[in-house]
């Protein structure tokens, strides 16, 4: 019989992850402001650079009750990235972008496995929402 703290953790930490994660791109975008820049252009820089974790976030409603499209997003993502971006970066600044996306991943990987484990749709027993404590 599996624990209810393995069930929780299981759930939990992608999903944490991913709002960890964006956070992380997030900061990036606040380089913007030491630009010389008129201020309104500077806000459309912000928003332009907080695009990557908007994406990242907006991804994640997708794949809260879905772990298979976290599972394939993610890396997809890194790869993505790694295409677009990642050539023109120094190698340890692209894997600090690349191995988040790679572990968020897995996670999900890990978090759909366990509940196929468990025969449990998303919606059963508790709405689909997180494992009860």
């Amino acid at each position: 019989m599996r624990s209810a703290f393995l069930d929780g953790l299981v759930f939990w930490t992608p999903r944490l992850f991913v709002i960890a994660v964006a956070s992380f791109m997030a900061v990036f975008a606040l380089d913007v402001f030491d630009m010389p820049l008129p201020p309104i252009q500077k806000l459309a820089a912000f928003i332009i650079h907080l695009l990557p974790a908007a994406i990242v976030v907006s991804g994640l409603v997708l794949m809260w009750r879905h772990e298979w499209v976290g599972a394939a997003f993610f890396p997809l993502l890194a790869m993505v990235h790694l295409a677009t971006r990642g050539v023109h970066l120094r190698p340890a600044t692209t894997l600090l972008i690349e191995l988040p996306l790679l572990l968020l991943g897995a996670l999900f990987w890990v978090n759909w496995r366990h509940r196929a484990q468990r025969n449990e749709s998303p919606l059963a027993g508790n709405g689909g929402h997180a494992p009860q404590a």
